[in-house]
């Protein structure tokens, strides 16, 4: 970040997009802000101040997601998103942990290769604007007749000025290249068809079932495979517009500096790094040591020295992964934080409760942030040319039922609200392209006629909403 975000203002960017849990999003921005503090300090101390942790306890659709999500965008920080439960350990066939960095380090490279191909974006057009010049005037081959013969060394002293003022065939071809480099500008050139060389990588298909520790694998026979075998290219016929597209992608490609971008990428995903444990309750034992609770146990031994801080292989190089900020989540319902182990325990000092949504917090999730469900069904309607509005009463109708219906089944928080509106909206979305020109209006009358049905009939209801 050019200009560090405030805690507050950290939460100001939260509130655009998440409603309520204010407890939360303090703790996510002091965490963000401690990460700059923390490159503020004196550099022998700098190492010594590791992240605090933080284990985000609530309900499903609650927010705890799209606040490390919202988080990470923030800070433009490299951002894993992955479940605990996924991970391998006795009784289990999961991922390795380890993988996790690997997998964080790749989004690494990948941002930072983005943010270097858009610096060399201008050159890298420039130079495909003069090899898509080049195939759509080629040059002309030097012929005898074509090319005068070069004057004496005696002529070109007796007469310099009339040597210099005939114009050459270069000036001419100089000239019509100016012109097409114009015509091209100017989008004229859009529906020629020129020919361009393309690589084409063909390997042979490499196989390898992704168990515990053989994750890489698979990744590092191709690489070596791919020095192996020559690259192919092959002819394609595009237009114009396409031509300088692929070419401006191969010549940004030639001018950025991997290098470079791989060890900004280390840097920055050792520095700035968020791993976002969800489910994290699922690897939770229960004081018991016998059955699948034992791999459970494994499992969080297994997190343990990755959230410590420890140096993992990675096909870019080792990463350290000891100010990486993890976030974990989980809705805790039939374990407790308590029933982690100790160790695992410890490295997550911050503890956050998440509250559940009532009818109050849906209508202002159906309303307020910058894409917002009611804001996102009218667009997808403008489309179909149908102007789709919603009564302040029939908005307060849908949330009322959203919590009804979460306190009579399972509470899953906001995204019981997609399940209504897609069943609400269902008949107009199908008919919307035979609805050109005209105006819908939602009100509370209409909810109520679509939504009855199902609130009558409580097991119709646990099928279809």
């Amino acid at each position: 970040m050019e200009r560090p975000l405030t805690p507050k203002e950290i939460v100001a960017e939260l509130d655009k997009y998440i409603i309520g849990q204010g407890e939360a999003k303090r703790c996510v921005a002091i965490a963000l802000r401690n990460r700059w503090r923390r490159q503020q300090v004196p550099k022998e101390l700098r190492d010594e101040i590791a992240p605090k942790n933080i284990i985000m306890i609530g309900p499903t659709g609650v927010g705890k997601t799209e606040i490390s999500r919202r988080l990470a965008k923030l800070s433009q920080a490299p951002f894993l998103k992955i479940e605990a439960s996924k991970f391998t350990e006795v009784g289990y066939v999961g991922r390795d942990v380890e993988s996790m960095i690997r997998d964080l380090t790749e989004l690494g490279v990948n941002m930072e290769r983005r943010e270097e191909e858009e610096k060399v974006k201008g050159k890298a057009r420039d130079l495909a604007e003069e090899r898509v010049l080049d195939l759509l005037l080629p040059p002309a081959p030097p012929t005898a007749s074509s090319s005068p013969a070069l004057p004496s060394p005696v002529e070109a002293a007796a007469e310099p000025a009339e040597v210099a003022e005939e114009p050459t065939a270069s000036d001419a071809a100089h000239k019509t290249r100016e012109r097409l480099r114009k015509l091209l500008q100017e989008g004229k050139l859009d529906e020629r068809l020129v020919e361009i060389e393309v690589s084409e990588r063909a390997l042979p298909v490499v196989e390898v079932f992704s168990t515990a520790g053989l994750e890489e694998v698979d990744f590092n026979i191709k690489d070596m495979l791919s020095g192996l075998f020559p690259k192919k290219t092959k002819r394609r016929k595009v237009k114009v517009p396409e031509a300088l597209e692929i070419l401006v992608e191969e010549e940004a490609q030639k001018l950025i500096d991997m290098d470079k971008v791989v060890k900004q990428a280390i840097q920055r995903v050792e520095q700035s790094g968020i791993i976002f444990f969800d489910e994290l309750d699922k690897i939770a034992s229960r004081e018991q040591t016998y059955g699948p609770d034992v791999s459970r146990e494994g499992v969080q031994r297994d997190i343990l020295p990755i959230v410590e801080g420890t140096t993992v292989m990675t096909k870019y190089g080792m990463v350290r992964t000891d100010h990486i900020l993890f976030i974990a989540a989980g809705a805790f319902y039939v374990s407790k934080p308590s029933d982690l182990i100790p160790e695992l325990q410890g490295r997550f000092p911050i503890r956050v409760e998440l509250e559940p949504l009532g009818k109050e917090e849906f209508v202002r999730i159906l309303t307020e942030p910058q894409n917002a469900l009611i804001t996102q069904y009218v667009e997808l309607m403008k489309t179909e040319e149908v102007q789709l509005s919603f009564a302040r009463e029939a908005i307060e109708e849908i949330a009322e039922t959203a919590a009804k219906i979460n306190d009579k089944m399972e509470d899953i928080g906001a995204r019981r609200l997609y399940t209504i509106m897609e069943r609400l909206l269902d008949e107009v979305s199908f008919d919307a392209p035979d609805l050109s020109d005209k105006e819908i209006v939602i009100d509370a009358g209409y909810v109520k006629k679509k939504l009855e049905e199902f609130l009558k009939d409580e097991d119709l209801s646990r099928y279809i909403l």
